[in-house]
């Protein structure tokens, strides 16, 4: 993703941001990160510009995304968190400043994980998204995790399993936290994670076709009860999910049966009842 992108997608869900002063924090940010260079050999704005990205796809405020531009340049660069302030003003400077003193919490292995948790939720009580702005990072940091060395992936990818990934499932973030587990669990247990994403690339066809299928009988029936649900929608369980459940179990993939999942949203508590009723007519519940 390049500023563009970023500043398009912005706008597609907060037509009134303020371009420009998105911009200039992009400008800041790519000037005090100049000659700084990622793991991956990428310029380290790219990583400030991802993690926007990632903010945008929550559809977080105009100052949200202006603070995940600027959250590495006080502790990395020479330009200091009065400077941010002055220029972007009084609630960007206290994010970027959550964020750096969330970095600076040791979260070493030896620290159990209520313990790590409870100190994120000490540091986050403030403001809420000072820890989104800290979740994003670290699912970019994830996604480039192969240009580190492998005992350092192992290091990274255990804290991410132990405190990262349960914080977003806290938060009911569920997409970050499938995508944390599953990058975690591709580092930890890599054969494990390529049989069981070579299993489940077999069946994608197949697995695709009865979730469009379900949800088309699952709609119709819906409609003939009255109901209108906001959202119905289907996907394969994570990797990390069937992994878990094997292993809970003692059983192997062939003995997994709920690979794949529909979610139907309504307006209602009872209506939610309603359609879970409808769904135990439909299939017999295991």
């Amino acid at each position: 993703m390049d500023i563009q992108e970023l500043l398009a997608q912005v706008q597609a869900y907060n037509p009134q941001a303020d371009v420009a002063r998105i911009t200039r924090a992009y400008e800041l940010a790519r000037t005090a990160h100049a000659g700084q260079t990622r793991s991956t050999g990428e310029p380290y704005v790219t990583h400030s510009v991802a993690v926007a990205g990632i903010l945008a796809d929550l559809h977080l405020d105009e100052d949200s995304i202006v603070a995940a531009l600027l959250h590495d340049v006080p502790e990395d660069t020479n330009v200091s968190l009065a400077m941010i302030q002055k220029e972007f003003g009084d609630e960007v400077a206290k994010r970027v400043d959550g964020v750096t003193k969330l970095s600076q919490l040791r979260l070493g292995m030896e620290q159990t994980e209520a313990e790590s948790l409870r100190k994120m939720f000490m540091a986050m009580a403030e403001d809420i998204r000072v820890v989104l702005i800290k979740l994003a990072d670290r699912l970019h940091n994830m996604r480039t995790l192969q240009a580190l060395p492998p005992n350092k992936q192992k290091t990274i990818a255990r804290e991410t399993m132990e405190i990262f990934a349960p914080l977003a499932n806290r938060l009911g973030i569920y997409k970050i936290r499938r995508e944390l587990e599953d990058l975690s669990l591709k580092y930890l247990e890599p054969e494990k994670y390529k049989e069981i994403e070579a299993l489940l690339a077999e069946g994608t066809d197949d697995s695709q076709a009865f979730i469009v299928q379900a949800i088309s009988i699952l709609r119709e029936r819906l409609t003939q009860e009255n109901i209108t649900p906001i959202e119905i929608s289907g996907r394969p369980k994570h990797i990390y999910s069937i992994y878990s459940k094997m292993k809970r179990k003692g059983r192997d993939f062939s003995q997994i049966y709920d690979i794949r999942g529909v979610r139907v949203i309504v307006n209602s508590v009872r209506e939610c009842y309603l359609v879970l009723g409808v769904v135990h007519s439909l299939w017999t519940p295991i």
